[in-house]
């Protein structure tokens, strides 16, 4: 039995994907279409209670839930590939980027641009819901901003956020900087260069071909 991977292409998923392919692990891929709510279906829930991407499930048939999740247990499974660095507060550290990115400029930055509707008060007219929408995408704006100059003041400005070694948290932190290229959110310029400097490696390359970016 081979690593089982559920994703959604252009999701936090690539993350997870870019981090697969840079150990050239053997998996199976599930694509879930999320706007059809393949996530909510009961062979999905049977999987991931939650309804959540991604998920893996290991060979030995339990399934990790969470971005963090799986990229932990890649990093402290594959350790010679050096995913998080070897001293344990640097390594701390590079897991603290990944939370970040992760719970504050996706799950609450990114949520209110996408899926603003999830943040309307009930019982607005259509003129009350339209201002809403604008004034909840504004602040999902800010928010994502915020977060990634919070991030922006401890990177490096050459290498990766945990020193030499590409890490767990770069792969969290590109596909955040990829919605923003996407968005036409500006980058801080540390972030930008290192969004570019992840772009140009070939496993990224690879990944966004096969989830259908050129």
């Amino acid at each position: 039995m081979t690593l089982h991977f559920y994703m959604t292409p252009g999701s936090c998923s690539t993350g997870i994907h870019i981090l697969l392919e840079q150990l050239a692990l053997p998996f199976q891929v599930t694509v879930l279409n999320l706007p059809a709510g393949e996530h909510r279906q009961p062979a999905y829930l049977a999987v991931n209670p939650k309804g959540t991407i991604p998920t893996l499930v290991m060979t030995d048939g339990r399934a990790l839930t969470s971005f963090q999740s799986i990229a932990w247990w890649l990093a402290r499974a594959h350790p010679k590939a050096r995913l998080l660095p070897e001293d344990p507060v640097a390594a701390a550290q590079c897991v603290a980027v990944m939370d970040h990115v992760v719970s504050q400029v996706h799950g609450q930055g990114y949520t209110r641009i996408f899926t603003t509707e999830a943040y309307l008060p009930e019982g607005l007219t259509d003129a009350e819901r339209a201002t809403w929408q604008v004034a909840i995408e504004a602040q999902g704006r800010a928010l994502v901003t915020q977060g990634l100059e919070l991030i922006e003041a401890g990177l490096p400005e050459t290498d990766w956020v945990g020193g030499a070694f590409f890490s767990i948290a770069d792969a969290a932190l590109f596909y955040v900087s990829f919605w923003a290229d996407k968005i036409g959110l500006p980058l801080p310029p540390r972030c930008a260069a290192l969004y570019q400097r992840t772009r140009a490696r070939p496993v990224v390359r690879q990944v966004l071909a096969e989830e259908g970016y050129r």
